[in-house]
Parts: C-alpha cells; structure tokens; sequence
C-alpha cells in the first residue's frame, strides 16, 4: 500500500476512496430517498456509498497511521543501513592504516639489512676504480730486452679492461637498487650530503663552491647513503681601503 518512501497510497485504493466520497456528497445534495431516515437509514447500509462516510474516515485513519508506522520502519531500516555503512568505512579506513603502517616496518626492516651492505659494496667500487685510475705498470728493462714489452702492454691492457668491466657491472647493480652517484662538483658546499676533506685557492671561483670529489657519494631512494668527500673553494676576501 505504500511506496519505498513509506507516503504514497496505491493509486487504486486511492481513487476508491475519492469516489466514495463524491457519491457521499451527491447523494447528500439530493437528500434521502421518500420514506426512508437518512441519518439512521445510512449509518448500517454498507452498500450505498454515499452512506458510509464514517467508515471512510476511518479507513483514511487507518491508512495514515499505517503509513506512519511504515515511515517510521524504512527511517529505522535507512538509519541502521546508514549506520553499517559507516562501520564498514571505519573497519576499512582502519585497516588500510594497518597495512601501510606494515608496509612501512616492512620497508625500514629491510633498509636496516641492506644499507651495510650497500656501503660494502661502495667501499669495493671504491677499490675498483682507483685501481681503474693508477698509471699503467711500466715494463721493466730486462721485459724489454727479451722482448716482453708487447706481450706485457697486452697483459695491462687486458687487466684494465677487466676492472672496467667488473666496475660497471657493478654499477648497474647499485642503479638497480636505487643507489646513484652525487655531483657536487662546481656546486655550492652543501654540509647536508658533503664533507669537506681540503680547501682550494681558485681565484676564478667563487667562496664555497666544491672542485674536486676525492670520495663520491651517494644516494640511497632519495636519501643520503654516504657523504661525499670534496675539496671546496677559499680564496682570500679583498681587502677594503
């Protein structure tokens, strides 16, 4: 009898309703037929419609406490359907907090394991590569005599090529866990990623600006693995008359 809102009457009853009320009213227009009570005639004839008004009003009140009561059970439906709602929210905001907080121990447990032994690997790059930069071993008189010295120069070449092979190999490593080079460099001394080791007198360069890495650094996923060694610019300050 009511719609999903709980005010709405079927549209049949409805128009029931209606109708015996305007034959109430025509017949109230014509009066009762000859011979017959109005008043006491009608209030026991169930089959004149025009003679029912008191049960129609009564039918109305009926219907009006019924869609009340409805009303009042669809707000009591809507406001505990409202109310599961918002738990399964919080349940789910709640547990997303509690995976991202997992994520996280997750992500310091293993920056804890892994950045000793990142810095391991900076330290054997660092072997790498000064022995990559040190001059190429001379050939010895005695080599050169009985005619070693090309079969030595190949020996050292052979040699370098494997350091600068195996010094890539491990850079790509490192790249492949986050792990990239600084470039201080001709830029300003920054104490945050930087320690400055020596000081260069540059008159072509301004107070403050690094130039020369004698140890790189690194970054580590955007933080800072190791501090780079660097030599930074002092020249004398001018002098005011």
């Amino acid at each position: 009898m009511t719609t999903a809102k709980g005010d709405d009457v079927d549209d049949d009853l409805k128009e029931s309703l209606i109708a015996r009320f305007r034959a109430h009213l025509d017949a109230a227009e014509e009066g009762p037929p000859d011979g017959i009570a109005g008043p006491d005639r009608i209030a026991g004839d169930e089959s004149d419609p025009g003679t029912d008004l008191h049960a129609l009003f009564v039918e109305l009140a009926a219907l009006r406490t019924e869609v009340r009561t409805e009303s009042r059970l669809v707000k009591d439906a809507l406001d505990l359907f409202r109310g599961v709602v918002d738990r399964s929210q919080a349940d789910r905001e709640a547990a997303l907090r509690e995976v991202e907080r997992a994520r996280a121990a997750g992500r310091e447990r293993e920056a804890a394991l892994l950045r000793p032994l990142l810095t391991e690997l900076l330290e054997i790059r660092d072997r790498l590569a000064a022995g990559l930069a040190a001059p190429a071993t001379p050939v010895s008189w005695y080599s050169r005599i009985l005619g070693g010295r090309r079969r030595g120069a190949t020996d050292a070449d052979s040699w370098r090529e494997g350091l600068r092979m195996t010094l890539d190999r491990l850079d790509r490593v490192l790249r492949g866990r986050g792990v990239v080079p600084l470039d201080p460099v001709g830029k300003p001394f920054d104490p945050r990623i930087a320690r400055a080791v020596a000081t260069a007198a540059d008159p072509g360069r301004e107070n403050g600006i690094v130039t020369e890495e004698i140890r790189p650094g690194f970054l580590w996923d955007e933080t800072l693995l190791r501090a780079a060694d660097v030599v930074v610019n002092k020249t004398a300050r001018e002098e005011g008359p």
